[in-house]
């Protein structure tokens, strides 16, 4: 209904029509305000994960870390996987418009891990300590899997993995680019590059302190039953072009068979044929479309 074509004019001559036009408007206002800040926020969360993973706890707080600890990083893995299930998705879209949904799957995965980065606790416990031209080579491997890992995120869509794309298209009143499951650059060679990233950033550093390799530990539990848990949902939702996709391409290299290698039954057609079948990118099997 349009209010401007109905609205009766009211004490003074003025029209009731801009009542009809205030919720919309606060409506907008807050998407506006809660999408930019969640930009914001993300941007801030990876600034610190940086610093996080490269040097260590952000506080010198010891001691008594291990339940702790290990509960913060449980916390991350938890709600990162609720959120990417579909049921979830489904139900907190009786609420959430779903043009916002992949800005409050940021904002959940934003919040926990600054949570953890401001709880964490250190140990005074050294694995080991590398020095010279080993503790630099440990860092370039570092720096080169955050370079791999925004590469691999741009191959996906950032923009959906942060909320922006969805949100940009709300700002233009309209619905997103269908994604397509379309695998190009490394996701020819393995199928989980982004995974393969993040467990080289919790890997590569040149000093293991106990409290570090409890969380590699977990973490690294975390990425390969991620992994196998993705399969799953992109094999359900997109059907035999990614169980295709499943026998032609490994989950990570070196892995020749079982669950994260070469697995699932299908023709034997080069990834290039996959790439037409209209599904969602490797890292939602999801359709969006901005409400």
């Amino acid at each position: 209904m349009d209010a401007t074509s109905t609205g009766h004019a009211g004490a003074g001559g003025r029209s009731n029509s801009t009542s009809w036009c205030r919720p919309e408007l606060i409506g907008r206002a807050i998407g506006i305000l809660y999408g930019f800040g969640n930009q914001v926020l993300f941007l801030v969360t990876v600034w610190y994960l940086f610093w996080f993973l490269r040097d260590g706890s952000l506080t010198p707080s010891h001691g008594h870390w291990i339940v702790r600890d290990s509960a913060l990083a449980l916390l991350f893995a938890a709600g990162h996987s609720v959120m990417l299930v579909p049921a979830t998705r489904r139900y907190l879209t009786r609420w959430i418009p779903t043009a916002f949904y992949d800005s409050t799957f940021c904002v959940v995965t934003c919040v926990s891990l600054l949570t953890l980065f401001i709880g964490w606790r250190s140990s005074e416990t050294v694995l080991w300590q590398l020095d010279g031209w080993k503790a630099e080579l440990i860092r370039g491997g570092f720096y080169f899997c955050w370079v791999a890992l925004i590469y691999s995120l741009a191959l996906t869509g950032l923009g959906y993995q942060n909320g922006w794309t969805p949100f940009y298209h709300w700002l233009r009143r309209e619905d997103p680019p269908r994604r397509e499951f379309k695998p190009r650059g490394a996701y020819k060679l393995i199928r989980h590059p982004v995974y393969l990233s993040f467990l080289g950033l919790v890997w590569f550093t040149p000093r293991m302190t106990l409290d570090h390799a409890a969380l590699t530990a977990i973490w690294t539990g975390y990425i390969f039953y991620g992994s196998f848990l993705k399969d799953r949902r992109l094999s359900r939702f997109i059907g035999q072009p990614y169980r295709d996709y499943q026998a032609q391409v490994p989950g990570f290299p070196l892995i020749p068979g079982g669950p994260l290698g070469r697995c699932g039954g299908g023709r034997n057609d080069h990834p290039d044929a996959v790439s037409k079948a209209p599904a969602d990118a490797p890292t939602s099997p999801v359709n969006r479309k901005a409400a």
